[in-house]
């Protein structure tokens, strides 16, 4: 067997130090201090471990928890194991709180393992009460040793400090007081499933005890005047869960800063950027966002695993100000929060966002970030926002029905805005770019997207709830959510006796022809009562057809049979009302 995930990637962060050690000597001068040591033995010395507000918040889900948790009780079982490496904590001398006895440490790397190691303790000496299993490990030690400084009032009381709502949320947990109302999901999730796994250990709880005694870690200690901190950080992004780009970005930007002007910064701009994102968000797509932002500035497309290498060349080569950057990015994340995160206040420019990001095509977003801030610097109305976007919406959707190949539209976003006339006719220069896109690249006309709509296989398009809730929202000021209604077939995907007779001699290939076609499709919240039913028992059943409030529906209870001819008329009125409710280029 393989070894455990958590030990094969402690070994390559020690393989990625070695590696700055045995490269860098010649470039750095480092006056750098490495020893091997038990976890424990680590946390009861009199110190602080104080997480720096540039590094990333606590990480960890419950696969590296699980992990972790199960290599503990391994090794606690195994009389023969004798120790479990579990990782490096590299630090550095803060050289805060002088006249105190403690020595704080910035954290540069470990505050994952340091931070779940807490969860484990705290939630241990809660389940102990009076009692300890193991010499040492009675919740009144645990506390005292591994968590707090006992002689030490404030934040100095406690052993480890995280930072902003991590911050808050591990205090809380420590303290076994309420949490937060805005906490952190990852550190109330994990600590909730440590509970959990101890309490199914029952009364048996020394090989838990046993195996935290047994953690290693290899203890570096940095020198601030001597030691690259930045380069370090980077040779060691190779962990269970790898940095984003967006974190080394941060940590470049903020990590060499004086303490003042660090703190004004991040407080300003960066924090502000993290709390309009959201935690979850800021995860998912803080990266895709600078990836976005990077191609406005450079008109190049970064390579998502590229984007902090590109990052640090834009900056290089500009020679910006860090100040005015930083300042720029939280501006530009407000536009991509509005589009992407549904945070716009403008009703229709909500409404035009929100129907195009369920075509999922983010290769529109350097174009819309470029027009969103000409949008906010005057050069367009909000309603020729509006229309601009509608026709990137139009354009993707059209495309995508024609079957015309989307590999082009990353460079076609890239520099569409090269040409435009933003100082005069702003909006009518957009389309009049989307008139001159030719072959793969360009904007499908009415009539061809009404061919293509027409017989296209809609019930297996990918986007087909979009283009129903599309249909059926074009007009109202009240719009429909499809996903309270599901896609019906008007005849059914199994023909009985009844639909057969009903359409007559050729219903066989009436059905292969038309079955999951635009004019044989709509919604409804009874699919399960309609079943392989009649059309006119569909039709005059309660909230059939007849009753149905969708405008997907309208006609459709004033009809006497369902055959080939009522389902070519229907397709026919659906994609003149599609066509109208999809903003074109070509102006008659």
């Amino acid at each position: 067997m393989g070894a455990p995930r958590l030990i094969q990637n402690s070994h390559k962060r020690k393989l990625a130090l070695d590696k700055y050690l045995c490269h860098t000597p010649t470039e750095i001068d480092f006056a750098m201090k490495a020893t091997e040591a038990r976890l424990l033995d680590f946390l009861k010395k009199p110190t602080q471990f104080v997480i720096p507000i540039y590094q990333r918040t606590y990480s960890w889900d419950q696969p590296e928890c699980r992990q972790l948790w199960d290599d503990i009780l391994r090794t606690g079982r195994d009389e023969d194991i004798r120790s479990h490496f579990i990782g490096t904590i590299v630090y550095i001398q803060s050289g805060l709180y002088q006249v105190s006895s403690l020595s704080p440490l910035l954290v540069i790397d470990g505050q994952q393992h340091l931070t779940t190691v807490s969860l484990i303790i705290e939630a241990l000496a809660r389940e102990l009460g009076s009692e300890e299993p193991v010499q040492g490990f009675s919740p009144k030690k645990l506390r005292n040793y591994y968590l707090f400084n006992p002689q030490e009032e404030g934040d100095l009381r406690y052993k480890l400090l995280l930072s902003q709502t991590d911050r808050d949320t591990l205090l809380a947990i420590m303290d076994d007081r309420p949490l937060p109302t805005e906490s952190s999901l990852r550190l109330k999730e994990n600590f909730e499933f440590f509970k959990k796994q101890i309490k199914m250990l029952g009364n048996n709880l020394e090989p838990l005890c046993k195996g935290l005694a047994k953690l290693m870690v290899v203890d570096i200690a940095l020198s601030r005047d001597h030691d690259n901190p930045q380069l370090i950080f980077e040779s060691m992004n190779s962990t269970g869960r790898e940095l984003g780009q967006a974190d080394l970005i941060r940590n470049s930007v903020l990590m060499d800063l004086e303490p003042n002007h660090q703190t004004r910064l991040y407080n300003d701009y960066w924090r502000p950027m993290e709390i309009a994102f959201g935690q979850e968000a800021y995860s998912k797509h803080f990266d895709s966002f600078m990836r976005h932002y990077l191609t406005v500035k450079s008109g190049e497309i970064p390579k998502i695993h590229k984007v902090y290498e590109e990052f640090k060349m834009y900056v290089s080569k500009d020679q910006l100000i860090l100040d005015d950057l930083v300042a720029d990015l939280h501006k530009f994340s407000g536009y991509y929060c509005a589009m992407e995160l549904g945070k716009e206040r403008n009703p229709d420019l909500r409404a035009a966002f929100a129907d195009l990001r369920e075509l999922k095509a983010n290769v529109i977003y350097p174009f819309l970030l470029e027009i969103y801030n000409d949008y906010t610097n005057g050069l367009l109305s909000a309603e020729e926002l509006e229309q601009a976007v509608r026709l990137v919406e139009s354009y993707v959707f059209r495309r995508a029905v024609c079957d015309i190949p989307t590999n082009s539209m990353n460079k076609t976003f890239a520099s569409f805005s090269k040409t435009l006339n933003k100082k005069q006719n702003y909006l009518e220069s957009i389309r009049a770019q989307f008139q001159l896109l030719q072959s793969y690249r360009r904007f499908p006309g009415d009539k061809e997207f009404r061919h293509a709509i027409l017989g296209r296989n809609l019930y297996n398009f990918q986007r087909k709830s979009y283009w129903l809730r599309r249909l059926e929202n074009h007009g109202r000021k009240e719009r429909v959510s499809v996903n309270e209604y599901t896609i019906e077939h008007i005849m059914p995907q199994h023909l009985t006796i009844k639909w057969q007779e009903a359409l007559g001699e050729n219903c066989k290939r009436i059905h292969e022809a038309y079955l999951h076609t635009l004019g044989n499709l709509t919604l409804t919240g009874y699919n399960a009562e309609y079943g392989n039913r009649s059309f006119v028992e569909k039709r005059d059943m309660k909230g059939g057809f007849a009753e149905s409030p969708l405008h997907l529906n309208e006609g459709l209870g004033q009809l006497e049979t369902w055959d080939e001819k009522a389902i070519q008329d229907r397709a026919q009125h659906l994609a003149e009302k599609g066509y109208c409710c999809l903003a074109s280029a070509f102006v008659a």
